[in-house]
């Protein structure tokens, strides 16, 4: 029995090919079997893939495996602090910035990354936070 006598035809309700066919695709198609990571950029300082003989430094291979540095642990109960003061399950990055500079942290060092996108800049060790509205200090402590 053909198409044409059973009621149905070979062609498909709806042809998309039309409207694909001016998109390109965001990434590379995975069937293909090409290595997506030989295409990466390199020299950023964030690569973290670890090939034959490399190993993680003693910084990341502890916190890994839950041996926390004290610098490490410090960062964790700042942040774990935060979301509890401010009712947040995940804070924004602003506010993760914020915690880094109550903690102390400035911008004293060039950078160890490239970032062409971004100027790098120092600052004084003792320079203040300037994460907190002017007249903070003056806040009941609830």
């Amino acid at each position: 029995m053909s198409d044409s006598q059973s009621g149905q035809s070979s062609k498909p309700l709806f042809d998309a090919a039309p409207f694909l066919a001016d998109q390109v695709p965001a990434t590379g198609d995975r069937r293909k079997g090409g290595d997506r990571r030989a295409d990466a950029p390199e020299g950023s300082g964030f690569e973290r893939r670890r090939g034959p003989g490399r190993r993680l430094s003693d910084f990341a291979r502890a916190a890994e495996q839950g041996e926390l540095t004290k610098e490490q642990f410090m960062f964790l109960m700042a942040i774990e602090a935060f979301k509890r003061a401010n009712g947040v399950t995940f804070p924004a990055w602003t506010d993760v910035v914020e915690v880094i500079r109550l903690l102390g942290y400035r911008k004293t060092c060039n950078a160890e990354i490239s970032l062409p996108a971004a100027e790098d800049w120092l600052e004084l060790p003792s320079a203040p936070s300037n994460v907190r509205p002017e007249r903070w200090h003056l806040r009941k402590a609830s």
